[in-house]
């Protein structure tokens, strides 16, 4: 697959598929959720929206990473969660509305705090050395596009068929996944030195995996939470839309480099979502 391609075509299905499939689930009451019982979406997003960058940003100067790869960790950690938490949380048990919930909010949140998450650390990490800029308002314009309308596309589909929404939504995840799939193995083609990628992108990848998994169950714990809602926190706060984290390396930002962590932390949060299913999904409901 040619990087034209791949960036043109590829990217932009994989990303409305998964972000389609996800609208397929989502009905206005998941938004207004939110206002109701609020201790654990706000746990939740505060675990996403600050915890994640903030420990991204520490694992990246901890790691002393590359400018590239460093940028491409806070890329990852500022993606909401994808329509992969939610089926994991689904299967280990946890609160599968709550994931929901918190996926589609942080999915709309994030349009605004990416471009701004992202333009400041490749002001830190890479400084004038940076070969493409990220202009706050054309950024913002193109996730709206890219997030947004897939997931409003997949919502009104499911209010006006939801028949027909119940049938596409397996179909649907099946498609992302394959996508990613076929992206992350052409995103690795395009690398000349994958071991050497592999083995400073991938630690701190890993770590980030599984640090943000434990911390948000602490977190859960720590406010008192439900098990299933402290499940739920985990998942989220640990398994990462990497789709939209690849689009942006790729689409917006043209680097290899940068998508490396996203395509590390692809691969291994399956593992560690299998851990997840592997303790709680077995536990009685």
């Amino acid at each position: 697959m040619s990087g034209e391609v791949l960036k043109q075509v590829a990217l932009p299905l994989a990303l409305f598929a998964v972000l389609f499939g996800m609208g397929l689930s989502l009905v206005p009451e998941d938004f207004r959720r939110v206002f109701r019982h609020p201790k654990a979406k706000l746990v939740g997003l505060g675990c996403q929206l600050l915890m994640l960058p903030a420990i991204a940003f520490a694992l990246a100067v901890l790691f002393r990473l590359p400018g590239e790869v460093a940028v491409g960790l806070m890329v990852l950690a500022a993606c909401p969660g994808g329509a992969t938490s939610n089926v994991i949380t689904h299967l280990s048990r946890g609160d599968t509305a709550l994931s929901v919930t918190l996926t589609a909010v942080s999915s709309m949140v994030c349009v605004f705090t990416i471009p701004w998450i992202v333009g400041w650390s490749m002001d830190w990490f890479m400084g004038g050395s940076a070969a493409v800029q990220l202009p706050f308002w054309k950024t913002l314009l193109q996730l709206a596009t890219v997030t947004i309308l897939p997931i409003a596309c997949g919502m009104a589909v499911r209010a006006a068929r939801p028949a027909l929404a119940k049938r596409l939504e397996k179909p649907a995840g099946i498609f992302a996944i394959v996508f990613l799939a076929l992206i992350i193995i052409a995103a690795v083609a395009r690398e000349k030195d994958l071991a050497h990628q592999f083995a400073v992108a991938g630690p701190a990848a890993v770590t980030l995996n599984i640090l943000t998994m434990v911390l948000g169950f602490s977190a859960g714990w720590a406010f008192g939470l439900p098990k299933p809602q402290r499940i739920t926190i985990s998942i989220e706060a640990g398994i990462q839309n990497g789709t939209l984290a690849l689009a942006i390396a790729l689409g917006l930002l043209d680097s290899s480099g940068i998508a490396m962590p996203a395509v590390v932390y692809s691969l291994f949060m399956f593992a560690t979502g299998g851990v997840m299913i592997a303790i709680f999904g077995r536990r009685r409901s």
